[in-house]
């Protein structure tokens, strides 16, 4: 694909997807919105690659969406009434959802690295990611309170998931900065590296010792948590005896049995 603002970069079994506008700190506009689906379908589409990382180019990870050329679509106008525009923001923020949500729905786990600020719709984009690094620097804000909105593109409905419900109100009623301490301390970062550069070797080691695994138990492990976070233990262990009913038995699943007794490291084709 091409783009304006992401760019794809391949490194064997890992690509690293980047957001690519590091002059106007990485805001997401219009572009981003349209493009972000699309190169995940590809990502996800590449039999090659097994894991993503979502990462940024210059000192911040993202601004937050681009109230420079979003401002139409916020605040709506134009239409002859208020039912138009009431409808029209709806589509609006129904395809901005899609957009995020293709990143959850990647059949390849997403790592985040992030770096600077993370604000508004940069929390809403890394939580849909399954693991989130961060720098030393990296500041995240669920500003949308501040701005007279209700965060409304997913962050009201990962976070809590993964912070907490306590922690997730604090940040989103308050909108108030958290730096990479505190985001590791409530678990919204898996870890805090020391700067960009520490950041992204991270990065793509942790996604290179994903790719090592077998690709079939890799996804079905996505699959799985992700299918079981609205399940009570014992749907979700029904669901996980199904599933590895269905996919356990694997060219994958022999050679890592024939390399465990020959005692050198598997090589798994994703069959």
């Amino acid at each position: 694909m091409r783009s304006d603002v992401l760019a794809i970069e391949l490194d064997g079994p890992v690509a690293t997807l980047w957001l690519d506008s590091p002059e106007r700190r990485n805001a997401l506009g219009p572009a981003f919105w349209t493009d972000l689906p699309l190169a995940m379908a590809e990502l996800d589409g590449d039999a090659a690659v097994r894991v993503v990382v979502l990462a940024a180019r210059g000192p911040h990870f993202t601004a937050g969406l681009d109230l420079a050329t979003m401002a139409g679509d916020v605040v709506g106008g134009g239409e002859a009434s208020s039912a138009a525009r009431a409808s029209g923001f709806l589509r609006t923020v129904q395809r901005l959802q899609g957009s995020i949500t293709s990143v959850e729905r990647c059949s390849k786990p997403v790592v985040a690295a992030i770096q600077g600020a993370c604000i508004g719709a940069g929390v809403d984009l890394v939580t849909a990611c399954d693991i989130r690094l961060c720098s030393a620097d990296a500041t995240f804000s669920v500003r949308e309170t501040r701005m007279a909105m209700v965060a409304d593109v997913g962050t009201l409905q990962r976070l809590p998931r993964i912070v907490g419900r306590g922690h997730a109100a604090e940040l989103a009623l308050t909108g108030r900065d958290v730096g990479a301490v505190r985001a590791r301390e409530i678990g919204l970062v898996n870890d805090v590296l020391a700067d960009a550069d520490a950041l992204h070797a991270a990065a793509a080691a942790l996604a290179a010792a994903i790719a090592a695994n077998s690709p079939l138990a890799v996804q079905g492990t996505k699959h799985v948590l992700r299918a079981c976070e609205d399940r009570t233990v014992d749907e979700g262990l029904d669901y996980v005896g199904v599933w590895n009913a269905a996919f356990l038995v694997s060219d994958d699943l022999t050679e890592a049995m024939t390399a465990y007794f020959e005692k050198r490291p598997p090589r798994f084709g994703g069959t």
